[in-house]
């Protein structure tokens, strides 16, 4: 048996690989997949693939591409989700702040510097017209360290996605503002080079494998109710959740890829143009 290491953050767009693991789907073809949450997202993740800590990451699109253009040895080897990912934009329930305007030159809570939550505050300023210069940070970890946070005063807002955080909303822990989509497909696979040099045929049959449980995965009978039950949604939520939510089977496209670097080269978040054949395997 060949034994894989990947990560992931506990979230339900990762469900399609916790049920083929459950099934013995990896291991009908002689892989033992160990499978690791990260709950401090993208940037912990990068970082895990940087060490040879992990194998294979399933992670935002924007954070590894910043991430390999400033030296982490990984490629990315597929799309995972094709669709946007919604990031909504919170506040603590007892701030002032009623408008994503009055957000502009306060600070964001972000789980690390490089993460999805870092990245996505340059997006929204961007597309807000503020000043990206004049942006602040507070390094957080994670969700839990977000409701701290804000709470305490020490961040103004916190972007997570969408309905992650649903229940923080509904429960009047924070207040959504307002969603800033990625403009892009939110989650692709990556490996580090020194798995993917000795192992491209171990790669193919991973991919495969949960290429047919993505495919699939939507017309799994009551598949929103395991979904809403697994993670504590509400039904309405998910069902939401999975008419917004395409997996992919397909390898990221040079004009994806593409767009995804032109804003990080704007955004001044990444210092030099790569090669797509440099980060995209195949």
């Amino acid at each position: 048996m060949k034994h894989v290491r990947i990560v992931g953050v506990p979230e339900h767009f990762n469900l399609p690989w916790h049920l083929a693991i459950e099934e013995g789907a990896f291991e009908e073809r002689g892989i033992v997949l160990e499978w690791t949450d990260i709950p401090e997202g993208t940037g912990r993740m990068a970082q895990l693939l940087a060490d040879h800590e992990t194998d294979l990451a399933i992670i935002l699109t924007e954070g590894i591409v910043k991430s390999i253009s400033e030296g982490n040895p990984s490629m990315i080897v597929q799309e995972y989700v094709g669709s946007p990912l919604l990031w909504g934009i919170h506040v603590a329930s007892q701030r002032h702040f009623k408008s994503v305007s009055e957000l502009k030159n306060t600070k964001a809570a972000i789980s690390r510097f490089g993460s999805g939550s870092h990245l996505m505050a340059f997006v929204n300023a961007q597309k807000e017209g503020w000043d990206t210069s004049r942006l602040q940070f507070e390094v957080i970890d994670n969700l839990e360290g977000a409701v701290a946070a804000l709470a305490h005063g020490t961040a103004d807002y916190f972007m997570w996605e969408h309905f992650t955080t649903k229940p923080l909303v509904d429960s009047g822990v924070f207040r959504r503002l307002g969603d800033c989509p990625t403009p892009w497909p939110c989650f692709v696979i990556a490996a580090n080079k020194h798995f993917l040099a000795r192992n491209e045929n171990v790669l193919r049959h991973v991919l495969q494998c949960i290429n047919l449980y993505t495919k699939e995965f939507k017309s799994i009978p009551s598949i929103n109710r395991t979904l809403a039950n697994r993670y504590e949604q509400k039904l309405e939520d998910i069902d939401t959740w999975l008419s917004l939510t395409e997996w992919s089977q397909k390898q990221l496209t040079e004009e994806t890829f593409k767009s995804v670097q032109q804003t990080l080269l704007n955004l001044h978040l990444v210092a030099t143009e790569k090669n797509f054949t440099d980060m995209v395997w195949g």
